[in-house]
């Protein structure tokens, strides 16, 4: 996850759009930081979904043949 000054940063950088604008360089800023925060976002989700296993009432494995096959190719890339 992206620290908490980062975050902070982010909000930060949002009130100021908001309220007065940004300058250039602020502005290039809170892209970076953005995408920065997706990037990171994006990563646990897929690690999230990497450890999903669903399951129906009668204990059967359920889970989509696409995610198990995602897990397989994440279990061989580790």
């Amino acid at each position: 996850m992206l620290s908490e000054d980062k975050l902070n940063r982010i909000s930060e950088l949002g009130r100021k759009k908001k309220a007065e604008g940004l300058t250039q360089e602020e502005s290039q800023e809170q892209q970076k930081l953005r995408e920065e925060y997706l990037k990171t976002f994006r990563k646990n989700f897929k690690q999230q979904l990497h450890g999903l296993k669903v399951v129906d009432p009668e204990g059967q494995d359920v889970t989509p043949e696409k995610l198990k096959q995602s897990q397989r190719q994440s279990k061989d890339f580790h």
